[in-house]
């Protein structure tokens, strides 16, 4: 909802309030039509900019309540915006203010400054500087979701149960929260039961001191990785722990991940797409 405020108040409470209240009046005054040409397409799409935001808003509010259903919905409505934002910018760059620069003088365009001036003022203070930084926020907020938010979570689950390597995960506190592929053949088999336990009781006792030895490493950020490969029932099997960590180094938990490497062993030489990718 911090990028619908943002659009909301800065795009078009203060950018699009700075040319509607003082260029396109002294431009109509300066002889250019307001309802055909340049300012009559620059409204239009203020208008329809306006329309767009009031559904992302409500789209916005949906989702954040727990509607999972409005999230095709707020994307589409989001793609929308950014593809009438991209024309408009372009228009205003190229059309609309190298014609203003052409047919209103110093002393007018110094007054649109005062008047652009003025209308942040009585926003607040630092006006600029507050969506500027609201802007590099909602950056930094987006980068931690990168594109995994664009997925439907039953999408995303698809994926990692589809990625030939089992993942499993316990949080900072040592308990299993998470495993792939819950459905189907294993390497190692878990349940649900598992779901809350101790890592410590899903090992045999007399390795639990190297398990919590590595953990420790891990929180500490002595080790960043630790891993084992075994013999089990002809294949062989490559187990990987990392530390899992945010974007500002806090420790969340440790990922493991577990594959079948027999057939990868077995590589030689080359097999590209072109010659014959499609089999196996």
């Amino acid at each position: 909802m911090k990028l619908v405020r943002y659009l909301g108040d800065y795009v078009d409470r203060c950018h699009n309030q700075k040319e509607e209240q003082h260029l396109f009046p002294r431009l109509v005054r300066a002889g250019m039509p307001r309802d055909a040409g340049p300012l009559a397409v620059m409204l239009d799409e203020h208008e329809r900019a306006r329309q767009i935001l009031a559904r992302l808003g409500s789209l916005g509010r949906a989702f954040a309540a727990g509607d999972a259903a409005a999230l095709p919905d707020l994307r589409d409505a989001f793609t929308a915006y950014a593809s009438l934002c991209k024309d408009h910018f372009w228009k205003e760059s190229d059309v609309l203010y190298p014609a203003a620069k052409r047919m209103l003088s110093g002393e007018e365009a110094a007054a649109i400054v005062e008047g652009i001036d003025a209308l942040e003022a009585a926003i607040g203070d630092g006006t600029r500087e507050r969506y500027y930084r609201m802007a590099q926020e909602i950056v930094d907020e987006g980068e931690l979701r990168d594109l995994a938010f664009g997925l439907d979570r039953d999408v995303l689950a698809a994926i990692l149960n589809t990625l030939p390597v089992e993942l499993s995960f316990i949080d900072h506190e040592d308990r299993v929260r998470y495993f792939s592929h819950e459905h189907g053949e294993k390497i190692f088999g878990r349940t649900r039961g598992a779901i809350g336990t101790a890592v410590q009781n899903c090992h045999p006792q007399k390795s639990v001191h190297l398990v919590n030895r590595i953990l420790a490493d891990f929180r500490s950020g002595n080790r960043d990785l630790a891993e084992f490969w075994i013999d089990m029932g002809g294949r062989k099997v490559h187990i990987r722990y990392c530390p899992v960590r945010s974007g500002d180094g806090r420790y969340l938990g440790t990922l493991e991940t577990v594959q079948d490497v027999t057939a990868i062993q077995r590589l030689s030489g080359e097999r590209r797409l072109l010659d014959g990718g499609e089999q196996g």
